[in-house]
């Protein structure tokens, strides 16, 4: 379990980025992988699930998971009725109290959000292609929309591949400096091939650029920890079928 001290100074606040320890699951999922699209055991994603309710002493189905499909789209959470719901994005916002928004990842970037003065609350799943294409942008416009203005909002930034293990080639290059030539500045050139990607640093900019300031970062690599960690990449590396997810949540109790 890792803390962002920024978000654990906020009153009212709970959050955890869960490593894959202290869960039920066996063999390349243990343990606790709370990816229900997982090949794992279903029973025993769920048990897991219920494992960190009971760590975040909150209701069991209570914590809201997306179908997560690598785009920019936002969800806006504000009806409890829909708890059971399976909503397609890569980022939820909500207002509502003592509800457990979360995302999974297996390298890619969890990003917890809070304005303290609004009690608002965010999750986003930021993988290369979500981050590229405007998650993190779209996740502060619905906070502005609320109201909020971004110099009030903290954002935590959890553990992800290392640039030393994101190894890309020239076509994924190209996407960003497409983009912008200002990107090549999160690349390290290994030859006119291969590239390592900061997603991190990446990410990090674009919160700046967007007017947040107050960010906090839990600077783990998932591929080389593996006792804490699931990863995609480490998972292909050792031919793997499948891999487990992690689960990051946040809520707002009062």
């Amino acid at each position: 379990m890792f803390f962002s001290n920024k978000l654990k100074n906020i009153s009212n606040l709970k959050h955890c980025f869960f490593s894959r320890k202290n869960g039920v699951s066996e063999g390349i999922y243990n343990s606790l992988n709370c990816g229900l699209g997982s090949k794992d055991n279903k029973k025993n994603v769920i048990q897991n699930i219920n494992i960190v309710c009971k760590k975040l002493n909150c209701k069991k189905k209570t914590i809201i998971t997306l179908n997560q499909v690598h785009s920019n789209k936002v969800v806006y959470f504000n009806n409890r009725e829909k708890v059971k719901d399976k909503m397609i994005g890569d980022a939820i916002v909500t207002k509502l109290k003592n509800i457990g928004i979360a995302v999974l990842t297996a390298d890619c970037i969890p990003i917890l959000f809070c304005d303290p003065k609004k009690k608002i609350i965010a999750c986003v799943h930021a993988g290369w292609k979500g981050a590229l294409n405007g998650i993190i942008k779209n996740t502060v416009e619905k906070f502005l929309e609320l109201n909020s203005n971004e110099k009030d909002l903290v954002a935590a930034i959890g553990p992800c591949i290392s640039h030393q293990h994101y190894e890309v080639d020239h076509n994924f290059y190209k996407k960003f400096l497409t983009q912008s030539k200002n990107n090549e500045q999160f690349f390290v050139i290994l030859n006119d091939k291969k590239y390592l990607f900061n997603i991190r640093s990446f990410i990090n900019a674009k919160l700046i650029e967007l007017g947040v300031k107050n960010i906090d970062h839990i600077k783990m690599d998932t591929f080389s920890d593996g006792e804490n960690f699931f990863s995609y990449r480490r998972s292909k590396k050792d031919n793997n079928k499948d891999y487990g997810r992690c689960i990051s949540v946040i809520i707002m109790i009062k």
